[in-house]
C-alpha cells in the first residue's frame, strides 16, 4: 500500500486517480451512518430534560431526579402544546370539532406525552441509569399518563383506543388432492373465478376416479 502511494505521488503522469479515488472511497465507506429521526429526537429531549434540571429551583440532580419530577417536567411542557383541551365548564366540552373557538389551554396531547416518555425512559439507562431507578418508568408517571388519556378523552369527545394486533391466520395456499386422485388443485388465492375452477377439478377428481375403477376390474 505504501510504496503504491509514493510510486503514484513520485510519476507525474500518473494523476494519482488510482490511489486517491481508493482513499476517498474508504473514506466514504467509513463514515458513520447519520442517526435516524428517532435517535436524533430522543437526544433532543434527554438534552431538553437536562436543561429543564438545570434551570430547576432548588437545583436538582438526575441522581435526585424522581417520578413526582418528571411529572413537574410534563406539566412545564403544557405551556408549548398545540391541543386544545376543553375546561368542564366550556360549552364544547365533550365535541370532537367545535364550531366556534373558545378560551380554553391549549396542552400537550396524550399521545406525544406518552411517546416522550418512551424516548426519555430509553435514553435514561442508555446514559448509565439503571432500569430499577429509571424515574420515567415510575408507576406515579403511568398512573398521571393514564389520568391525561381519560381527562383529554372527555373533554375532546375522542376516546383513545389500542390497536388490536391482527392474528395471523393460516393460509390455505395450496390444497393437495388424495393420491389415488392425484389431482393438484390451484392456489386459493390466485383463483380468479373459484366457482369455475370448483368444477373443473372436481370433473377431474371423478375421472381419475373412474378410470381406476376400470383398472381395477378389468385387472380381476
Amino acid at each position: 500500500m505504501d510504496s503504491a502511494s509514493g510510486a503514484g505521488a513520485s510519476d507525474p503522469n500518473s494523476g494519482g486517480e488510482g490511489p486517491s479515488a481508493t482513499g476517498s472511497a474508504a473514506a466514504e465507506g467509513s463514515s458513520p451512518a447519520p442517526p435516524s429521526r428517532y435517535e436524533s429526537q430522543k437526544r433532543r429531549d434527554w438534552n431538553t430534560f437536562l436543561q429543564y434540571l438545570k434551570n430547576h429551583k432548588p437545583p436538582l440532580t438526575l441522581a435526585r431526579c424522581s417520578g413526582a419530577h418528571v411529572i413537574e417536567f410534563l406539566k412545564y411542557l403544557d405551556q408549548f402544546g398545540k391541543t386544545k383541551v376543553h375546561n368542564t365548564g366550556c360549552p364544547y366540552f365533550g365535541h370532537p370539532n367545535p364550531p366556534a373557538p373558545c378560551a380554553c389551554p391549549l396542552k400537550q396531547a396524550w399521545g406525544s406525552l406518552d411517546a416522550l416518555i418512551g424516548r426519555l425512559r430509553a435514553a435514561y439507562e442508555e446514559n448509565g441509569g439503571r432500569p430499577e431507578s429509571n424515574p420515567f418508568g415510575a408507576k406515579a408517571v403511568r398512573i398521571y399518563l393514564r389520568e391525561v388519556r381519560e381527562g383529554q378523552a372527555k373533554a375532546r369527545g375522542i376516546p383513545y383506543e389500542k390497536k388490536k394486533r391482527k392474528r395471523p391466520t393460516a393460509s390455505a395456499d395450496t390444497v393437495v388432492a388424495s393420491p389415488a386422485e392425484n389431482v393438484s388443485v390451484a392456489s386459493l388465492s390466485q383463483v380468479g373465478d373459484a366457482s369455475g375452477v370448483g368444477e373443473g377439478n372436481g370433473s377431474a377428481a371423478q375421472t381419475a376416479t373412474t378410470s381406476t375403477t376400470t383398472t381395477t376390474t378389468s385387472t380381476v
